[in-house]
C-alpha cells in the first residue's frame, strides 16, 4: 500500500507534545467555560444560579453542583447558601482571560468572513486549544483586516 502523506512523522518527542497540549486544554476547557458563564451571569443578573449554569450548559443539576464544587476546591468561585455562585479574584482574572481569548478567535473568524454566529459557536472550542503565539498572530490578522475596511 502506497503512503500518500504529505507530511513526514514527526519525532517522537514532538509527535507527543502535540497530544500533551491537546489533553492539558481539554482538562481546562470545563473550568474555563463555568468561569467564563459565571462571569457573564453576574454581569447580567447579579448571580450566577445552578439552575441557569445547567440550562445554559446543557447539562443536568448535579453534574453543575459537582463542578462547581470543583472550582471552589481550586479557589475559582464561592456558593453562598440559598444565593448563588461567585467569583473569588483568581475566578475573575481567569474568565476575563478567557472572554478576551473567545473574542479575540471570533472576530479572527469573522474577520475570514465567517458568518458571527458560525464565528460564535466555532470560537467556544477554539479557544481552549490555541497557544498564545497561534492567538497574537489571530490579532495581528484582524487588526490589519480592521485597518483596511
Amino acid at each position: 500500500m502506497k503512503n500518500n502523506r504529505s507530511n513526514p512523522l514527526l519525532d517522537v518527542e514532538q509527535h507527543a507534545q502535540g497530544f500533551v497540549q491537546v489533553r492539558a486544554a481539554h482538562r481546562r476547557e470545563l473550568m474555563d467555560d463555568y468561569v467564563e458563564l459565571i462571569a457573564d451571569l453576574i454581569r447580567e443578573f447579579g448571580e450566577a444560579r445552578q439552575v441557569e449554569l445547567a440550562a445554559r450548559l446543557g447539562v443536568s443539576q448535579p453534574t453543575v453542583a459537582k463542578t462547581l464544587k470543583r472550582l471552589a476546591n481550586a479557589g475559582l468561585v464561592r456558593q453562598l447558601p440559598y444565593r448563588g455562585t461567585f467569583l473569588t479574584p483568581a475566578g475573575e482574572e481567569l474568565a476575563l482571560e478567557n472572554r478576551t481569548r473567545h473574542n479575540l478567535v471570533e472576530a479572527f473568524f469573522i474577520a475570514l468572513g465567517i458568518s458571527p454566529e458560525t464565528a460564535r459557536r466555532d470560537a467556544e472550542g477554539v479557544e481552549h486549544h490555541v497557544s498564545e503565539e497561534t492567538l497574537e498572530a489571530f490579532r495581528r490578522f484582524t487588526q490589519r483586516q480592521n485597518q483596511s475596511l
